[in-house]
């Protein structure tokens, strides 16, 4: 007997489990590929590698050499290109500045001979005639578009008593003359006048709002501003005539060097803009010409050109400027008389191109990589005797420096680098082509060869244990070389060799049913039993591996496991007990999160566990279908500890129970109070593992000696939901049962949603007037019931329409109808009476059929059966043979719709007692009053302003609107089977329909699908209201038993004139043979519903016999409960 390894070296391997907390430390080992490679290919591969590192070294350094060949040709010529297009620009520059500096002092040498050869006055009492005409024109010298001039003339401090009256007596003159040649202004020239100030004045501090004007008390000269092109407006509700220019730092400087040397002199500045709308806060870094007014040798005014830098170099006027950065440096700091923070700055930038300019700042804003591409020239410097000028005054030199951008750059680039270089690496891949072309036919079939090899494999892997896996290997090394990995397991023509087999003396086996199970798989559609079974159990094989503990295998809803195989383990039992306990906590929680996508009685399944410990033979029983497998008798009592145990709990044997107290962990267990009996071994005495139930559970209800709750914190779970590979959904634990079935109900209605919207293009309008008039008007009519119809339009098929439907799942609903949606089916929950089966719970049950039964619908989108003889599939005949209900996604809605409201405030009792009672609405409904009722609460809530967004996905239009309508009504309708009177006229539509000629008569194709249709539609809602009666028989009997409750109930309550218990029996019987049974074989008649038909019409026929076999023992059943329950709540 092969033992593996030792149990030193198996303790030393596996889990070392902490008593307190369950943890443990091994992980899963990911499955890894056999390396079945020989020297041979290794080494082919290896000379393969060479050949192309060689081929591929040479064609990249051919390739790189042409490519940095070609780039540093088109280098040089941007270098060449920038350096003369960098030239022109400062020739032009520089010519542009000379010309002002020549313009200014023209200017000045007019206005001094003027003023002496026609004026009588003497400075500074002179007038400048036609100074805005002589200014513009200077403009359009120096090519400027209207700079700012000012003219100043110095006055003394003995001479300002007269100024006052001289600007009062000359500034009609000169507003008057501006305005002629500027043009119309928005003051006239009075108005101009009253707002000038006459005395020499300065800016007072900004308060926020107004700069006042101080009047200039200082002793010495001052420099008036005197005349100003452009007038422009006022400023700050002043003109600015008289204006002391010397209260400015940069004025000052450049006045004091004027008044030493009698030259024109530049500086920066810190200037105001006085245009219209202007704040006094819109300032700019601009550049300040003064030129000299010299009389007879002697100064008597300036005159300022006032120049934006940004508008100089946007008239060079220059073709092809494009991406250059310019930069002015001046030998003074520009900081100086200005306010700029850090007055060591001595540049400026700008961007020039053929757009324009724009200020990058006080900055050198080139890019570094171009230092060596400048093009420099000197276009400022004044001759100045600088030994006539006082420490602290500095006459700027001024040097423009042009880089280019990496822009300008890219322009030079071509696509001839990329292409030269492309020929080189076609000649490699040509070449290349040849020899891959070889290589791929050789490794398609060795690709073929391993992926066999390492398919199998995995098989082997996931199958069968390690060792075992090892073992089965260790014979191929031994010799048996064979094709096929898996002959060594035998095949069909029977297995080879000696069996894979052992004895394995210390074992525990576990056995884990899911209670519940088939019966609640009954209700479901196969997709969501798989999404539980995988979630369940893969969650199982997770903490498996976390406690060393193999799976063997599931056998439908049993999950079956072993410890201290095939590597032995001293402490099987505790592993086991451990991963039992667990599973049992993750299977509360993975069916109580998983009620919200799996619906209604999700959370009622529970697990059943047994465990049991000896001695098992294991090993590979092969075959055609080879498995790992366990037998003895340790395997046959674990699976009847699993069937004798109870929900929610874990059953041990007595051999567990000695082993778990033989090494001090006797409080984890307590004796069942009574033996069991136990086929081939008769009276047992077994024991509980102490485990948490499930809140809100009774473990009195399944097994009288299981009452006591137990709980021990040496075996607190250590479930843990992200590490088991469930999905955590925040706040399922704390819901209410309603409030996950509202959640559920959520989700089956959003999809649809997204159909139905995704259906018209994704449009969502809530802002449509008209449809609002319409919804006030709609069902406005004297009762629900007349607006039934016996045939309903239904929209036609449109394989566009398909083609956008097959998108639904991309298009989002919006967080607003996702809240109203919520909201409504909360609201809607809430309006349900707390009857014991008519509630919200059994609404939810309906719902669930409904989604089943539309499901399994022959649709558009499965294309069952249904091909032509191209073997394509036929969408229309598709769509027809459904008779359209799968080409409208809003009908599809609105049956599951009513669905969810057609029992809304039902009282618990049947309309026929309501009519007795006189009740207000039945005095209002006549008939069908629970269901009319319902209707009227489900829309009038609908049509809530709160509901708008929500409405806007259901329907755009006002046919849309109404079909709705229509289809709420006709459904809700059809749940009223006990109106003899409805009834028939449905089965006389049925038989009409469904007969072998045409629905009606002169009826055409379209009228008799949406006959049919309307038919199925409300076939299908009768079922689904009574599909308990076509499901597992515990689901039957669970809910009957709630009927039958509700109906005693109301016969207590003197409700009802006869006692139901007297007739339950043969009522239900009849109930059977009269309604269910017929009800089925139409569906199944119809051949609408596929293989659910059929299911529903099986599961109805059993039903049937075993209510005929036990239905009268149920009834007193029903009786003993009821009275068990009113004892209780008495």
């Amino acid at each position: 007997m092969v033992m593996g390894k030792s149990t030193a070296e198996s303790n030393a391997g596996m889990s070392q489990f902490d008593s307190s907390t369950g943890e443990n430390s091994p992980k899963p080992v990911k499955y890894v590929a056999p390396a079945v490679a020989n020297k041979e290919e290794k080494d082919v591969t290896r000379s393969k590698y060479l050949f192309f590192f060689v081929l591929l070294s040479a064609v990249s350094g051919a390739a790189t050499a042409t490519y940095l060949l070609m780039e540093s040709e088109e280098y040089n010529d941007f270098r060449a290109g920038f350096a003369g297009l960098g030239s022109e620009v400062s020739t032009v520059a520089g010519q542009k500045v000379d010309q002002m500096f020549s313009a200014m002092d023209s200017f000045s040498l007019f206005i001094s001979s003027d003023a002496e050869a026609n004026q009588n006055s003497s400075w500074p009492f002179v007038t400048i005639p036609k100074f805005s005409a002589k200014s513009e024109k200077i403009a359009e010298l120096i090519g400027l578009e209207r700079p700012e001039i000012i003219a100043c003339p110095i006055v003394q401090e003995e001479e300002r008593d007269r100024w006052p009256s001289f600007i009062l007596e000359s500034s009609p003159v000169y507003y008057r003359e501006s305005i002629e040649n500027e043009g119309e202004m928005k003051f006239t020239v009075e108005e101009l006048t009253d707002v000038t100030i006459p005395y020499i004045w300065s800016y007072g501090a900004y308060d926020g709002s107004s700069i006042p004007a101080v009047k200039v008390e200082r002793p010495g000269l001052v420099l008036p501003l005197w005349y100003m092109y452009p007038l422009g407006n006022p400023y700050l509700g002043k003109m600015a005539r008289s204006l002391e220019m010397l209260e400015f730092l940069e004025t000052s400087n450049q006045f004091q060097t004027i008044s030493l040397t009698l030259r024109p002199s530049l500086g920066f500045a810190q200037l105001i803009d006085t245009g219209e709308g202007a704040n006094p806060a819109d300032i700019y870094i601009g550049s300040q010409i003064m030129q000299p007014i010299i009389d007879d040798g002697i100064l008597v005014g300036v005159i300022l050109l006032r120049l934006r830098w940004v508008e100089f170099f946007q008239n060079l006027n220059i073709d092809g400027l494009t991406g250059m950065i310019a930069v002015l440096r001046s030998s003074c700091n520009i900081g100086y008389g200005t306010d700029i923070d850090d007055e060591s700055k001595n540049e400026l930038s700008y961007s020039i191109d053929t757009s324009g300019a724009l200020f990058l700042g006080v900055l050198d804003a080139h890019n570094p990589k171009y230092d060596d591409h400048v093009v420099s020239r000197v276009i400022v410097d004044v001759d100045v005797d600088e030994s006539k000028l006082p420490d602290g005054v500095c006459v700027p030199k001024v040097t423009l420096d042009l880089y280019p951008t990496e822009e300008l750059e890219e322009t030079f680039h071509t696509s001839k680098p990329k292409v030269y270089t492309a020929v080189v690496v076609a000649i490699f891949a040509f070449t290349s082509l040849v020899f891959l072309l070889y290589d791929h036919f050789v490794r398609r079939r060795q690709t073929k060869f391993m992926d066999r090899i390492v398919r199998q494999d995995q098989i082997v892997s996931n199958v069968f244990p390690a060792a075992i896996r090892d073992r089965l290997y260790g014979r191929e090394k031994e010799g048996w070389q064979k094709d096929n990995l898996l002959d060594t397991l035998g095949g069909v023509d029977g297995p080879g060799g000696a069996p894979l087999a052992d004895l394995f003396l210390e074992t525990t086996v576990v056995f884990a049913d899911i209670a519940g199970f088939t019966a609640w798989s009954s209700a479901r559609e196969p997709a969501q039993v798989f999404i539980l079974l995988e979630t369940i159990y893969g969650a199982f094989d997770r903490r498996a591996y976390r406690h060393n503990v193999f799976k063997v295998e599931t056998v439908g809803d049993c999950y079956v496991a072993v410890a201290g195989l095939p590597e032995p383990d001293k402490d099987h039992f505790m592993a086991v007990c451990r991963f039992a306990r667990d599973c049992v906590q993750i299977m509360q929680d993975t069916t109580l999160k998983l009620e919200v996508l799996l619906g209604p009685d999700t959370s009622e399944l529970d697990l059943r566990v047994g465990i049991h410990s000896g001695q098992v033979t294991a090993g590979v029983l092969r075959g055609e279908r080879s498995r790992f497998q366990l037998f003895g008798d340790t395997m046959n009592t674990a699976a009847r500890m699993e069937s004798t145990s109870a929900r929610n709990r874990v059953q041990v044997s007595q051999v567990t129970a000695d082993l778990l107290s033989a090494s001090g962990l006797s409080t984890w267990i307590a004796p069942r109070k009574n033996l069991i009996l136990v086929k081939g071994k008769g009276e047992m005495q077994t024991y509980w593992l102490k485990t948490k139930t499930k809140p809100g559970s009774d473990p009195s209800k399944t097994k009288s000696d299981v009452a006591e709750t137990l709980s021990d914190s040496s075996i607190t779970s250590s479930s843990n939901n992200e590490a088991d590979g469930i999905a955590d959904l925040d706040g399922i634990e704390a819901m209410s049962k309603t409030d996950r079935l509202v959640e559920w109900n959520v989700e089956v209605l959003s999809p649809l949603l997204q159909q139905i919207i995704a259906s018209r293009g994704g449009t969502v309008d809530t802002d449509d007037k008209s449809l609002s008039q319409k919804e006030a008007s709609i069902g406005t009519g004297e009762t629900v019931l007349e607006e039934f119809v016996p045939i309903i339009p239904l929209k036609r098929f449109d394989a566009g329409d398909l083609s956008k439907r097959q998108k639904a799942s991309s298009i989002d609903i919006g967080e607003e109808a996702k809240s109203q949606l919520r909201s409504y089916i909360a609201n809607v929950a809430s309006m349900y009476q707390d009857n014991p089966f008519h509630n919200f719970e059994h609404a939810s049950h309906v719902t669930a059929s409904v989604k089943k039964l539309l499901t399994r619908i022959v649709s558009v989108d499965d294309g069952h059966g249904l091909k032509t003889s191209t073997g394509e599939v036929d969408l229309i005949d598709m769509a027809g043979h459904s008779y359209g209900i799968t080409s409208d996604p809003l009908t599809q809605f609105s049956v599951v719709f009513s669905a969810i409201v057609h029992d809304m405030d039902h009282p618990g009792v049947p309309n026929t007692q309501l009519v007795k009672e006189m009740t207000r609405n039945a005095q209002i409904f006549k008939k069908s009053v629970a269901e009319q009722n319902s209707v009227e609460l489900a829309w009038g809530m609908l049509m809530g302003k709160e509901y708008k967004a929500l409405r806007a996905c259901i329907y755009q239009t006002e046919d849309d609107l109404k079909r709705f309508r229509q289809l709420v009504v006709n459904t809700v309708m059809a749940t009223d089977i006990a109106d003899k009177e409805l009834q028939a006229l449905r089965k006389s539509r049925w038989e009409t329909a469904f007969s072998d000629g045409p629905t009606y008569q002169n009826a055409g194709a379209s009228s008799d699908h949406d006959c049919k249709a309307t038919i199925v539609i409300e076939h299908l809602i009768q079922a689904s209201d009574v599909s308990h009666t076509m499901q597992h028989w515990h689901i039957f009997k669970s809910w009957n038993q709630k009927f039958f409750m509700e109906c005693y109930g109301a016969y207590m309550a003197g409700r009802a004139e006869s006692d139901p218990s007297l007739n339950w029996y043969k009522g239900e019987l009849g109930f059977f043979d009269f309604y269910v049974i017929p009800l089925a074989k139409k569906l199944d008649s119809c051949g609408v519903f596929g293989v659910s038909s059929h299911e529903y019409l099986s599961y109805a026929l059993n039903n049937r016999d075993e209510w005929a076999r036990e239905g009268e023992h149920l009834v007193q059943e029903y009786l003993t409960k009821y009275e068990v329950m009113t004892t209780k709540q008495h």
